[in-house]
């Protein structure tokens, strides 16, 4: 069963994310308000967080940055993101399972 912050698209996959920024370490909480919650080392500031969410991420899932992209949410705490790639909706959830 797909959890309900992950959604497969035509063009690939998107993530439900609540994001915290200036945590102790960049790390999976739980879910949170339909979202995957994920607590961010980097403050919120200069894009300092979103960054470090799309390393982490790109880290995480083995997959290039250039295949992982903001919908909405950037200036937010509620992001969602979309990647693309030879991921599937499995492997995430594996891989980010909290």
């Amino acid at each position: 069963m797909t959890p309900i912050w992950l959604k497969k698209t035509p063009n690939g996959i998107t993530l439900n994310l609540h994001c915290q920024p200036g945590a102790k370490q960049t790390k999976v909480v739980g879910t949170y308000d339909d979202c995957l919650k994920i607590s961010l080392q980097a403050p919120a500031l200069e894009n300092k967080a979103n960054e470090l969410l799309l390393a982490w991420l790109s880290k995480q899932l083995k997959v290039p940055q250039k295949q992982i992209q903001f919908i909405s949410g950037q200036n937010g705490r509620k992001k969602r993101l979309e990647i693309w790639g030879s991921i599937s909706p499995e492997q995430i959830v594996q891989i980010l399972k909290p």
